[in-house]
């Protein structure tokens, strides 16, 4: 099996859009550099950013994304993101009228279930899932394996949290993997695991 992943990009001061749902500069590092991410010609990086992002992106099999999420981005038009497999939606409301049931998309009601799913449809690669109350529900069960983070150097001051609403302390290993890009900070930390 492959390994759960938190991820998303943050302000310094840890959200990943203000109140409005406007994440602002938060992807602007996306799109200042020379270097392609994708085909689509929209998305250059520099360099480092590149190196760090592509590979990883190469082995997502399975996003897993809140309903809130799906609805803000229309679902992405019925194309998983950035050649992702699979898309599981956490949501308690059916898929939108109309919506083609043959679309990559499936609809469960709890993260748990949300995860199961992403496994099984993701096999050895990676699930990934979206920052925010999803991503943090998901910390909070003990079912991410790895948190990583493109901070970008902005203060919100409020808005939608990196990790949602928790309610306790979780604890992360120190980074493994540091990189930084023009603009923007990447981190990667291991989920600290409990022992007996």
């Amino acid at each position: 099996m492959g390994k759960v992943v938190m991820y998303g990009s943050v302000s310094v001061d840890g959200f990943i859009a203000d109140d409005s749902d406007d994440p602002g500069p938060l992807f602007d590092w996306l799109t200042s550099g020379d270097v392609a991410l994708d085909d689509s010609g929209v998305l250059k990086v520099k360099q480092a950013s590149h190196d760090y992002i592509r590979p990883y992106w190469d082995e997502i099999g399975v996003t897993i994304a809140g309903r809130h999420v799906f609805d803000l981005t229309d679902g992405w038009d019925g194309t998983p993101p950035s050649g992702i497999d699979h898309v599981v939606v956490v949501s308690h409301r059916p898929p939108p009228e109309g919506w083609n049931p043959d679309l990559p998309f499936q609809f469960v009601e709890r993260v748990e279930a949300a995860v199961a799913r992403a496994k099984e449809l993701a096999g050895d690669r990676t699930v990934e899932i979206t920052a925010g109350d999803v991503g943090g529900q998901a910390l909070a069960g003990g079912l991410v394996d790895e948190v990583r983070m493109d901070v970008v150097p902005v203060v919100f001051g409020a808005g939608k949290r990196f990790f949602g609403t928790l309610d306790a302390h979780h604890l992360l290993e120190d980074p493994d993997l540091v990189v930084q890009g023009e603009r923007v900070l990447h981190l990667r930390y291991p989920v600290r695991r409990e022992t007996n």
